[in-house]
């Protein structure tokens, strides 16, 4: 039986194209509406000043991850600055520079130096997620992704029910083993899945098997290499990937008209990464 991992990829690479729309709607002090120009997600503050960065890497730490790679862009001096400041205590830290911000699946391939053959979990840096779910996938055996419930995303994180429709579904065998990763569902695609099909929230665990797909995986129709079909590609291939269910939310900082009620939510939760 594998053993869990203790190591953890957040992907903070991408360029933040939302969160830099201006929203007049967006009710920010200065420090957030600087850092939501900039794009950068991770480290928009909450009410108390602590960046969404590190109640992430609090939760890594209390799910018994103990190290974290993080994939940043050139320029992205705010996690930098911000991790030298104040390091954190339980986790040790490798940033990984991602040249161009050219999708999920290449932002995972830059750091096959770093994961080396040992399994680790993967995760979005705008996103906040539950510690129970996170310590789960790190003990599963093998690559692994979270299953989340639609209805239950809708009820207990901050995104409306029009988002989570446009959400990742995943397709599975009678096994329950994962099939494809349907991303961008239209209602066509959504009326032919089978119903209650789990919404991906990019939160996986993963070996050196998903870095040749990594490699391999062709161009979306966003123009990017992106990490769910790299995953499409790695099963059809031969790479196992089982289901981890959950009823858990998640805290989702895409757009500045999330930050507002987000950032009061996390002023109430322990930092301690």
């Amino acid at each position: 039986m594998t053993a869990p991992t203790d190591s953890a990829l957040l992907l903070a690479g991408g360029r933040g194209t939302r969160m830099q729309r201006p929203d007049p709607g967006a009710p920010l002090d200065a420090e957030q509406e600087r850092l939501a120009a900039l794009g950068v997600k991770s480290m928009v503050p909450d009410a108390r000043g602590r960046p969404l960065l590190d109640h992430i890497l609090t939760s890594l730490a209390d799910a018994g991850i103990r190290r974290v790679g993080i994939v940043v862009p050139p320029g992205r001096d705010a996690i930098a600055s911000h991790l030298s400041r104040r390091p954190p205590r339980r986790v040790a830290i490798t940033t990984i520079l991602q040249q161009e911000p050219t999708g999920t699946a290449h932002a995972v391939l830059t750091a096959i130096e770093w994961a080396g053959n040992g399994p680790f979990l993967v995760l979005n840096a705008d996103n906040l997620y539950d510690i129970t779910l996170l310590a789960e996938l790190a003990r599963v055996e093998g690559p692994a992704c979270a299953a989340f419930d639609a209805d239950v995303l809708v009820e207990r994180s901050n995104f409306p029910a029009d988002r989570v429709r446009a959400f990742a579904r995943l397709v599975t065998d009678s096994s329950g083993l994962l099939l494809d990763v349907v991303e961008k569902p239209t209602d066509a695609m959504l009326a032919v899945l089978p119903s209650g099909a789990p919404v991906s929230m990019n939160l996986w665990r993963f070996d050196s098997r998903i870095f040749p797909a990594c490699r391999d995986v062709g161009i979306s129709e966003r123009g990017e290499h992106e990490l769910p079909g790299a995953v499409s590609l790695a099963v059809t291939r031969g790479m196992p990937c089982h289901l981890v269910r959950t009823a858990t939310g998640v805290l989702d900082l895409s757009a500045r008209g999330d930050i507002a009620a987000v950032a009061m939510q996390l002023a109430q939760m322990r930092v301690d990464p």
